[in-house]
């Protein structure tokens, strides 16, 4: 897998000193980015709800929200999303309570070191990654093959 990008560090706001900050706001260095991939387009301040056929497998209706804090992740999912719509991937704000991903997070991935996450409530779309670059056509092949194969087996690669 290639590797993930640099983060980018702020300290605070301008003309603040660097340790001094007011207890009721979180400092934006200490504020977790959330992401979610697609093909579906959308605008700042949409809601991303359960309900609607699932981005993935036999798209049935979605009982979750899927999210990340990790962009290649949320990179994979608008590049494995189906339909024909442009790859998307939207900066965004839970509205409520997040559990970790089951579908990555089980016996294999201990501790969610993905950072991948879902939700019953809606997110926000608070903007949208637009500069980033995806995987080679070698590596998107070889997971779609991944993922056919255990399609095949019965496996839903996608746990509602």
């Amino acid at each position: 897998m290639p590797s993930e990008p640099t983060p980018i560090s702020t300290t605070g706001e301008a003309g603040s000193a660097p340790n001094q900050h007011d207890a009721d706001q979180p400092r934006s260095e200490f504020v977790t980015a959330f992401f979610h991939g697609t093909r579906v387009d959308l605008g700042t301040g949409d809601l991303i709800t359960t309900g609607f056929a699932s981005n993935y497998g036999t798209r049935r209706e979605a009982n979750f929200v899927y999210l990340t804090a990790n962009l290649g992740v949320a990179i994979w999912g608008a590049e494995l999303a189906l339909g024909d719509d442009p790859e998307r991937i939207y900066v965004v704000e839970p509205l409520g309570d997040l559990e970790d991903d089951p579908n990555v997070t089980d016996k294999k991935f201990p501790g969610n070191p993905t950072k991948s996450y879902r939700t019953r409530t809606p997110v926000r779309v608070v903007g949208e990654v637009t500069n980033w670059h995806g995987h080679s056509p070698q590596e998107l092949t070889t997971m779609k093959g991944n993922l056919e194969r255990l399609r095949e087996q019965g496996i839903e690669h996608i746990d509602e």
